[in-house]
């Protein structure tokens, strides 16, 4: 039995919910199936290629809907999960038992092992340790932004690998330890130390580099670090650095895409009538109500800049 899993890459809920999957699977369907993993990224373009489900099952984790026949398995519960109301649709009126969404949650990571363990019964105790960090960092439910910004906990240092180590289809090399071992454990590995010290020492530049290209007023942050190899940075720094904001509107860029990420302080209440993910859909992104973001292609750095102080004009409180 061979399995497609696709995920959120460089991602910890999606990695994390992956590994949840893996056991689930392995532990309560089919105990010899080999996984072939698939990190997905949130793009302009249609984000499923043809032939990439070619498994004997497919399934997807923490990542937006597909409407292909060779779909068997979907956890997801980002507001915008589906690309199209056909696919919304589609969703609503399949019957299989094994297609799962709730925005409810906080990740994907939790909900996932809910599930599993409900409809399924299986015993998700060995990965609590998991699950439970999953649903702090996807949540974002750190007690203070210095704790975010620390990275002194393993979830933490595993964290920043999997989101910011430039090797590609690093995760996919991860996510089979991830569902045994502890995060203690994982970050011992090899893969994960040849990046962890580089990966810090570019955390603390982070730091010095926002400190100087944020500009925070009328509640709001912006910054534009497109310019630089900072895609991975982490998304806690700018309320660290501003603590009285209320939202966070940065450019980065790749070479696969130019990215607007829009955010909320987890120590800030917002008013109710705040959603973010939908203010992104207006411009073709999503996400949760209090954390989204909006790709665009890797040319499209004038349109991302426009659309960016767009929103930020549009979040700022009235000096």
């Amino acid at each position: 039995m061979k399995v497609r899993l696709c995920f959120h890459d460089k991602c910890f809920d999606g990695a994390a919910s992956a590994a949840v999957f893996t056991r689930f699977y392995r532990e309560r369907i089919h105990p010899d199936a080999q996984f072939m993993y698939t990190g997905m990224t949130h793009k302009a373009s249609q984000p499923f290629e043809d032939g990439i489900f070619d498994g004997d099952e497919n399934a997807i984790v923490d990542f937006k809907y597909s409407s292909s026949p060779l779909l068997t398995w979907w956890f997801d519960h980002h507001q915008s999960a589906f690309l199209t109301p056909q696919d919304a649709e589609h969703f609503r009126r399949d019957h299989s038992g094994k297609k799962f969404y709730d925005p409810a949650f906080k990740s994907c990571t939790k909900f996932l092992a809910t599930i599993a363990a409900e409809k399924f019964g299986f015993d998700a105790s060995p990965l609590a340790e998991l699950i439970h960090w999953g649903n702090i960092i996807d949540g974002a439910q750190f007690e203070t932004p210095a704790i975010a910004v620390g990275l002194a906990e393993p979830a933490m240092q595993l964290a920043l690998v999997i989101e910011a180590a430039p090797e590609p289809d690093l995760v996919p090399k991860l996510i089979p330890s991830m569902a045994v071992l502890s995060l203690a454990e994982m970050v011992k590995l090899p893969l994960v130390q040849k990046y962890l010290g580089s990966l810090l020492e570019r955390h603390r530049r982070s730091l010095d580099i926002l400190r100087e290209r944020t500009d925070s007023r009328g509640g709001v942050i912006y910054f534009d670090v497109s310019d630089l190899d900072l895609e991975g940075y982490n998304k806690f720094i700018p309320y660290f650095l501003h603590p009285d904001a209320i939202y966070s509107v940065g450019v980065s860029a790749s070479s696969i895409r130019t990215k607007i990420s829009v955010g909320t302080s987890p120590w800030k209440e917002i008013p109710a009538d705040v959603n973010l993910a939908s203010l992104c859909e207006k411009y073709g992104g999503g996400g949760h109500a209090r954390v989204a973001a909006i790709s665009l292609g890797p040319g499209e750095l004038v349109r991302a800049r426009q659309v960016a102080q767009e929103i930020a004009a549009t979040l700022r409180r009235p000096s």
